[in-house]
C-alpha cells in the first residue's frame, strides 16, 4: 500500500492592514517563509494567483508584486501559462547543528564578512547601557557602530559599547583591521559569562537604509552583555539582522537542558 501524499491545508487568513508595512511585503515574507520551510517542495508549484488572493484577502496586483519580489531574490520562477515554481537549487541548504564556541563564531563572522566602520566615539552611554556595564555617573564609554556585509549585501549591524578604560585601543582604524573582540583580547581581556536576549523590531528609516530593506520590515535583534571571568561587564552589543538573510543557531549542551543555563522565555504582559 502506497503512503498517502502529504496534504498542506492553508486556511484563509486575510493580511492585517497594519500601518508601516505594505501588504505585498507582508505577503512576500509569509510566502518566502513557507518556501524555505519546504511547504511547496512536493510539487514545486505555488498556488495560483486567484488562490493567493482568496487566502490572504488581497488584490491580484498585491500578489503579483509579492511574487515579483520572490523572483527577484531567485526563490521562484514565473513561467507564462504554467504558474510560479520554486527554484529548489536556490533554497538555503539545511545547516548542520552549530558546534562553534562564542569566540570561534565571532572569528568566523569576522572572516566571512567585510566591515564598514560607521562611527566610533567616546561619550556617556544611555542609562540602560550604563547600568548594564556598571558605569559610574558621568563615566564615558567607547561606542562603535559597524555594518558587516557579504558580497556587498548588508547582513549585520553591530552597535557596541565598551567601558572607556577597556576601549583605549578601539578606533575606527583599528576596527577596520580587527574585530572588537580581538582588540579587547589583545589588551588581556578574557571572556566569561554571556547574557543574551533575542527579540524582534521593525526597521526605522536609518536601519532600513543601512540594511537595504524597507521601512517597517521585521528585523532580528540580539542584545548581548559579555563579562570577564570575574563577572565584570566588558561589552554591551546590539546586533540587528534581517530574517531573510540571516538565522540564529544555538547549541545547548544536554547537561544544561533542564537548567536556566539553557535560557528561558520572558513574557511582559500588562496586568
Amino acid at each position: 500500500m502506497k503512503p498517502a501524499k502529504a496534504q498542506v491545508e492553508l486556511a484563509a487568513s486575510p493580511l492585517p492592514r497594519a500601518p508601516g508595512t505594505s501588504l505585498h511585503r507582508q505577503l512576500f515574507v509569509v510566502l518566502r517563509d513557507e518556501i524555505v520551510r519546504g511547504v511547496y517542495s512536493a510539487s514545486g508549484l505555488l498556488p495560483k494567483e486567484e488562490s493567493l488572493c482568496e487566502r490572504f484577502g488581497v488584490s491580484r496586483i498585491t500578489v503579483r508584486r509579492a511574487l515579483a519580489d520572490l523572483a527577484a531574490q531567485g526563490l521562484v520562477e514565473r513561467r507564462h501559462g504554467r504558474g510560479t515554481f520554486v527554484l529548489q537549487d536556490r533554497l538555503p541548504l539545511v545547516r548542520a547543528r552549530p558546534s562553534l564556541s562564542l569566540i570561534d563564531s565571532l572569528r568566523q563572522t569576522a572572516s566571512e564578512t567585510q566591515v564598514q566602520v560607521l562611527r566610533v566615539e567616546r561619550v556617556e552611554a544611555p542609562s540602560d547601557v550604563a547600568a548594564l556595564l556598571q558605569l559610574a555617573p558621568g563615566e564615558k564609554a567607547v561606542h562603535a557602530l559597524r555594518l558587516r556585509s557579504m558580497n556587498g549585501t548588508p547582513v549585520m549591524l553591530s552597535d557596541a559599547w565598551v567601558p572607556e578604560h577597556l576601549g583605549k585601543q578601539v578606533t575606527a582604524t583599528s576596527l577596520r583591521k580587527q574585530a572588537l573582540y580581538e582588540i579587547l583580547m589583545a589588551q588581556g581581556v578574557k571572556f566569561g559569562r554571556v547574557i543574551q536576549e533575542i527579540t524582534a523590531e521593525l526597521s526605522d528609516p536609518v536601519r532600513a537604509k543601512l540594511m537595504q530593506t524597507e521601512v517597517g520590515a521585521p528585523l532580528l535583534k540580539i542584545v548581548r552583555v559579555l563579562h570577564d571571568p570575574a563577572a565584570r561587564p566588558v561589552q554591551y552589543i546590539t546586533v540587528t539582522m534581517t530574517p531573510e538573510r540571516s538565522r540564529i543557531l544555538m547549541d545547548i549542551p544536554g547537561e544544561t537542558v533542564n537548567t536556566l543555563s539553557a535560557g528561558q522565555f520572558v513574557h511582559e504582559v500588562a496586568g
